[in-house]
């Protein structure tokens, strides 16, 4: 397509016709958008020389749309609705999150927004959502401050922080209790979250490391439900963040408040520090900064 060719076509021109044609007339038009009829007149003109068709039947009281101006119309009036859904802010955005974060706060964004921005969620482990986010395939990342990023181009900013607690099953002995030590938990087999191998910089690993206590996980899972299964089985202790057990089926099992954990979750959103933000990304980071704060 050769796009020199749009230079000959005036918005204005555009405008002006879908005016006519939606409100029967040149005079009814120039009242709608706010000008003199002549100038109306003189828009759908210029319009019709430059395409070499007729788009009115001028000789009909009002004017009606010729076939080449029916023909016209529809395109133009999605010249138009596009031109609207960008300049109000319209658009898509890739919303990335972990999947407890996802079910917490993703309904809550989607039902606040407009109707002009779509939101695609993006769901997967925290470090996954950092090379993400790198790479363009999310537009935000919904994720906690630890693991830290290792790429100094992403910038976050923190939305809430949650504690730590302790989850058992039912029938242990310690499911009753009011709180728990890391003391008490290190002496008993945990399941705790992160990845199955790499280095431990999760929550819950530097509670303990804070604490002098250097516990081996019996089972690590990046899945809140997978460690409440385990914790059901009666496989171990989970040690994870309150959120992601609590948007999750506790049945069979029990929270309990870590009393010494010393560590909080920040959670934060974290964006790429100099790419340039689109309307409907303000858009949504207003919205979860309202939900959040």
């Amino acid at each position: 397509m050769d796009l020199t060719a749009a230079y000959s076509y005036r918005m204005d021109w555009i405008v002006s016709f879908v005016a006519v044609a939606r409100h029967g007339g040149f005079s009814a038009a120039g009242k709608a958008v706010f000008r003199g009829q002549s100038r109306i007149s003189e828009h759908v003109a210029d319009l019709e020389r430059a395409l070499g068709v007729q788009l009115f039947d001028r000789t009909a009281h009002p004017a009606r749309l010729t076939p080449e101006g029916r023909a016209l119309l529809p395109h133009a009036e999605e010249i138009l609705s596009r031109l609207h859904h960008l300049s109000s802010g319209g658009g898509e955005v890739r919303f990335g999150a972990y999947p407890s974060a996802a079910a917490h706060l993703f309904p809550q964004v989607v039902r606040r927004l407009p109707d002009n921005i779509t939101l695609h969620l993006v769901e997967g482990p925290s470090v996954d959502l950092e090379s993400a986010l790198l790479r363009g395939d999310i537009d935000l990342a919904i994720r906690p401050v630890h693991p830290l990023v290792a790429d100094e181009s992403l910038v976050h900013e923190e939305l809430w922080r949650e504690p730590l607690v302790a989850v058992f099953a039912e029938s242990h002995p310690l499911a009753a209790a009011e709180s728990v030590s890391l003391e008490q938990l290190a002496a008993l087999p945990l399941i705790s979250i992160g990845e199955s191998s790499g280095p431990r910089q999760f929550e819950s690993h530097l509670a303990f490391a804070s604490a002098g206590l250097n516990p081996e996980s019996a089972f690590r899972t990046n899945q809140p439900q997978t460690l409440l299964s385990l914790v059901r089985h009666g496989l171990g202790v989970g040690v994870t963040n309150e959120l992601a057990v609590s948007t999750a089926n506790l049945t069979g099992v029990r929270l309990v408040p870590i009393d010494d954990a010393g560590v909080e979750r920040q959670v934060a959103i974290f964006c790429r520090k100099h790419s340039q933000r689109s309307p409907a990304l303000d858009h949504v980071i207003d919205v979860i900064r309202e939900i959040t704060g």
